[in-house]
């Protein structure tokens, strides 16, 4: 008998599951679902096209020909809004019902909206989808000044849009360097210094109270929590995301800060599968719960959660070292693993623009934090696939080029 697989969302998870299971079942139904009203994109993309660095075209991955070519049908601007776990039935607002045999939920997220007043003034902008970097594009060029807020890899895409297109801004952060949790003040003030030199400045402990508008109803000011009131015609937010669980309330799939799924990307519901930032997952590596919303993992979720579904042995699992580049300065950046957890951490500053910092926990790498120098990267993720008890050879690990054959054996060599 044929499968029908319907795949919530049409992301990279998404999209890398339902070709995953083209691949590996031919004669399968499948079926993919999203509220967007164009097929996936290159999330990395749309921040060099909302600075003004490339035109449309190449940020488009699929054009609906692809999914003809394979036999999978794309159903755009079609919004979930419920799934019935007994009879295996998705049901939506206006499109009618889709059953299936295996379901997967890439809906991913939303971005927080801040519960301020003036919130929803015209030229405030979040930064998610395709059409946020349209418009963001479109005001950007036109605007003198510039806020943004959210010190975090999202955040510093607005601020380099702005730089980029030439808007005087300010960013506000609350704590007193970007991405704190992350980074310590010397790495952060490498970073510091590159939002100086193309136009942003950052603004320390400093928050959001409100927003001031004009007579029509647009941005025209920002108020901080000290009180201290930004002229601004252009607003980028990037506070971080609510996931897109709404339709699962009722059912019996676990949701906490995520969809939890396991190694398999399996939900505690048979034949219910989850993929994408929108997870919770088991991480075999770190033997603990996470998330991460990079585009490389979400990619290997969607490739293992299509596996698992599209054969009778689920037992391939999820085992990533994920990672994060930011291109917008002079200097390379790098972020992989979990660069903010840990119980341990090492760092150097090698140069004005080179800096490595490292965290541990258990005696084990568990990500990092590279700026300027990113040759030592694979060597790194390959130390974490192998769980090497290394928290004792800091100082090793922190050499310019970093010798494996010189750090004690792996506990699993």
């Amino acid at each position: 008998m044929t499968t029908s697989h319907v795949i919530l969302g049409d992301g990279i998870a998404g999209s890398s599951a339902a070709e995953t299971i083209r691949e590996t079942d031919p004669d399968a139904d499948v079926t993919v679902i999203t509220e967007e009203g164009e097929a996936l994109y290159n999330r990395i993309l749309i921040k060099e096209f909302a600075k003004g660095k490339l035109p449309e075209a190449p940020v488009s991955i699929h054009e609906p020909g692809w999914y003809d070519d394979r036999d999978i049908d794309l159903e755009l601007n079609t919004h979930v809004t419920g799934v019935d776990t007994a009879d295996k039935v998705v049901h939506t607002y206006d499109s009618g019902t889709y059953g299936y045999d295996k379901l997967l939920i890439a809906t991913g997220g939303t971005p927080i909206q801040l519960p301020v007043e003036n919130a929803d003034a015209e030229g405030i902008h979040h930064f998610w989808t395709f059409q946020d970097a349209r418009e963001i594009r479109e005001h950007a060029a036109e605007a003198e000044t510039g806020i943004v807020i959210g010190a975090g890899l999202l955040g510093i895409d607005l601020a380099a849009i702005c730089g980029a297109q030439g808007v005087d801004a300010k960013y506000l952060m609350r704590g007193n360097r970007w991405w704190r949790y992350a980074l310590s003040s010397d790495g952060a003030e490498i970073i510091h210094d590159a939002l100086e030199n193309i136009g942003v400045e950052p603004v320390f402990e400093s928050g959001l109270d409100y927003f001031e508008v004009d007579d029509s109803g647009h941005v025209s000011g920002v108020v901080d929590t000290n009180g201290v009131t930004h002229e601004t015609d252009f607003v980028g937010i990037a506070v971080g995301l609510d996931y897109n669980t709404e339709f699962l309330e009722g059912t019996p799939i676990d949701v906490e800060d995520g969809v939890l799924v396991d190694q398999h990307m399996q939900t505690n519901v048979e034949d219910i599968y989850a993929a994408g930032d929108i997870t919770e997952y088991y991480d075999v590596i770190l033997e603990d719960r996470t998330q991460n919303g990079a585009w490389g993992s979400a990619k290997e979720q969607g490739v293992v959660a299509g596996t698992n579904m599209a054969t009778d042995d689920t037992t391939k699992e999820f085992r990533y070292v994920p990672s994060y580049s930011i291109t917008h300065f002079d200097f390379p950046f790098l972020s992989f693993g979990h660069p903010t957890i840990g119980d341990s951490d090492a760092e150097r500053k090698y140069s004005e623009s080179e800096w490595r910092r490292l965290t541990f926990k258990n005696g084990k790498l568990v990500g990092g934090v590279l700026i300027g120098d990113l040759s030592q990267q694979s060597t790194f993720k390959k130390i974490i696939r192998q769980e090497r008890p290394v928290a004792d050879q800091k100082e090793k690990l922190l050499e310019k080029d970093v010798d494996l054959d010189a750090l004690a054996p792996s506990a699993i060599e």
